[in-house]
């Protein structure tokens, strides 16, 4: 069973994933609370995961997401927001967050997405993330030019994984597509961060993406429209 707690400031915005996600099977919210409760909420109820708004009049996400991540064992963290170029998701995924989900994500795609999210999987839309890179590079040349030379210390099957991570695959996922356990490539994907110095996936894909190893047809993470099976 996944363990879902959704924090966001609109009552309806609770209730209403909550419906959805509680007639989803395998799937169960433990609690649905407020900015100010979150954190409380997070800790009593040990999710696996949290869809947490992105801005709240009292505490707002970024600030859940911070004290969040100071848990032992924090949960996977989606950032819940209205508009998929909002300036504080970048800040949020550079943060830890492993993506983002737009408030006005299809019932039928929702549980999908929790699902790729409790499973190690991004939850990102492809053509935002191009969007927030572009109006929100946060790296001069010199910086890129240092991304560029940590993606080369990836060797070509750890460039693989690199990919199918930035597509939003699970470990589980990418072992069927290239054929290798899911242990190789756990194994793959710590070297990956090691080598690329971050600390999620998230932040793999988007140092991926600002190198251009995704090409220009490449897409970053599993879309908000459309999943990866």
């Amino acid at each position: 069973m996944i363990r879902v707690v959704v924090v966001d400031d609109e009552a309806l915005v609770r209730s209403g994933f909550e419906l959805i996600l509680n007639a989803s099977d395998g799937i169960q919210v433990v609690a649905t609370a407020e900015g100010a409760q979150a954190a409380d909420a997070i800790r009593r109820e040990h999710p696996d995961v949290v869809l947490l708004d992105i801005r709240m009049p009292d505490v707002d996400g970024l600030t859940v997401l911070r004290e969040i991540q100071t848990l032992p064992e924090p949960p996977t963290v989606a950032m819940l927001t209205t508009f998929d170029t909002d300036e504080y998701i970048l800040t949020a995924l550079r943060s830890g967050a492993a993506g983002f989900l737009l408030k006005d994500t299809e019932p039928e795609q929702l549980a999908h997405l929790v699902r790729t999210l409790a499973a190690g999987g991004v939850v990102m839309s492809p053509k935002a993330s191009r969007a927030l890179l572009r109006g929100h590079p946060g790296a001069d040349a010199p910086q890129v030019a240092e991304d560029v030379a940590r993606v080369n210390l990836l060797t070509d099957r750890e460039r693989d994984v690199l990919v199918l991570i930035a597509e939003g695959l699970s470990n589980a996922d990418i072992g069927t597509r290239i054929h290798l356990s899911a242990g190789t490539v756990k194994d793959h994907v710590s070297s990956i961060l090691t080598k690329l110095r971050v600390s999620s996936r998230v932040q793999a894909a988007l140092l991926a993406e600002r190198a251009g190893l995704l090409g220009d047809n490449g897409d970053v993470g599993a879309g908000t429209a459309r999943g990866n099976e």
